[in-house]
């Protein structure tokens, strides 16, 4: 498999009071990926496209499993048979923006089901109540009622933590990460992409194909705000305690309520604000 790009090196002019001037930048790359789902369907075997998404490339194979597994469409790594680029046609990049997950015989997958409720949420036909139960209905891993239990002090020092492993974002400053932390405040893994979303889903499909899930006594960090989606797919993982640097939406904190996760927001060097699940944070 040949190594992608995640980085373009381009040419800017540079603009400051001293002047305008020729330089050097770096980039974060972004490219399409479509993401395909083989299956026997009636008899028959088929192949449909689910998603595409725009994201940094890297981890594919993982992303695909983990948009799979955070969307309902399967519920565990052994329904997941192989995961391949597919081959394009005299267009050797075309294979890499392409991903196939072939899925065991037997394996139940309502991939129309996911094509309408990407219609029905970009219409805005759904409330947050009936979203939220459509997170209920889908998950399939309990959650830890109990911890883990960090300390405020911890908490507040996650974000550097993980900023200064981001190796991509020190370089271009245009990723967002997702950073797995272990109750002692150890970073145990981190995703990068352009898209939140893509992050965590690589994130949790690492985890998923390692056969880790769920994902007990550990916090999942986000260098950004915190939308429903990925309060969504951080349920589905079986994560109980959500983190971010920026501000959550009112639909995230009342997703994390309902479902009894912990989110906190705004983490800065001494404080942050704490939405819900008050019992996982001691002074």
């Amino acid at each position: 498999m040949l190594p992608r790009r995640n980085l373009a090196r381009i040419k800017l002019h540079r603009v400051s009071p001293a002047g305008i001037e020729r330089a050097d930048d770096v980039l974060a790359v972004e490219e399409p990926l479509e993401i395909r789902v083989a299956m026997e369907l009636d008899g028959q075997k088929v192949e449909r496209s689910v998603s595409v998404t725009m994201r940094t490339p890297g981890d594919d194979f993982e992303l695909a499993a983990g948009f799979l597994f955070t969307e309902g469409l399967i519920e565990s790594e052994r329904e997941i048979y192989d995961i391949s680029y597919c081959n394009g046609k005299n267009k050797e990049e075309q294979r890499y923006n392409r991903v196939s997950v072939r899925l065991r015989p037997g394996t139940k997958c309502d991939a129309e089901r996911l094509q309408r409720n990407f219609f029905v949420s970009s219409s805005c036909g759904l409330c947050g109540k009936a979203s939220i139960e459509q997170v209920r209905t889908a998950a399939n891993l309990p959650l830890d009622d109990a911890g883990p239990v960090l300390a405020a002090s911890m908490l507040t020092q996650l974000p550097e933590r993980l900023r200064t492993k981001q190796a991509v974002f020190e370089k271009t400053g245009g990723l967002h990460g997702a950073g797995l932390f272990d109750a002692s405040g150890t970073l145990v893994l981190l995703k990068e992409d352009v898209g939140r979303h893509n992050a965590v889903d690589k994130l949790i499909g690492d985890r998923l194909l390692n056969g880790s899930l769920p994902l007990h006594g550990h916090v999942l960090l986000l260098s950004g705000r915190t939308s429903f989606e990925l309060i969504q797919k951080a349920r589905m993982a079986g994560i109980s305690f959500v983190a971010a640097v920026g501000a959550p939406s009112s639909l995230a904190v009342e997703l994390a309520k309902e479902t009894g996760m912990t989110l906190a927001g705004f983490l800065r060097p001494e404080k942050f604000n704490l939405y819900s699940g008050e019992h996982r944070v001691r002074q």
